[in-house]
């Protein structure tokens, strides 16, 4: 991460124009997944706008379920330069895969979810309990063990 990337500022304005505390600011250092971080002559964090961008990406990526392993990977892999472009372009987009099966799963348990909140408003509505839900096949798991009969 290079260095001269405009006016340095301190842990404190990071947080105020990051929306992050310092304290979660402090465990992405720690973690490794804050590369760069200078100090100035009192020992304090010297943090660039690349820092900025940087931080919201890991946070992103942990929220989208990222582990950290993968997180300090993407970040070694950064730290390297241009000739791990392909590395890290290919590790985003198995990411990406993973986040979009989630979203797609997501999307499906919160269908059911509507279906099952209008049952129980037809149900107040006509004081009269309607027909069971009938789940969808992709939704209903496969049992497997006692009890269960295989095809």
């Amino acid at each position: 991460m290079p260095a001269d990337t405009g006016t340095p500022f301190h842990i404190g304005e990071l947080a105020a124009r990051t929306g992050r505390t310092v304290h979660a600011i402090r465990w992405y250092e720690t973690q490794g997944l804050v590369p760069g971080v200078a100090r100035d002559e009192g020992g304090r964090r010297l943090y660039v706008e690349l820092h900025v961008g940087w931080l919201d990406l890991m946070e992103r990526l942990r929220r989208t379920g990222m582990s950290i392993a993968e997180m300090r990977e993407y970040t070694a892999l950064a730290l390297q330069g241009k000739v791990t472009l392909r590395e890290r372009r290919d590790m985003l987009a198995a990411h990406r895969e993973r986040v979009n099966q989630t979203i797609a799963e997501w999307k499906r348990a919160l269908s059911l979810v509507d279906r099952k909140i209008d049952f129980y408003d037809e149900w107040m509505t006509s004081g009269h309990r309607p027909p069971l839900i009938a789940a969808e096949p992709s939704a209903v798991p496969a049992r497997r063990g006692r009890g269960a009969t295989r095809r």
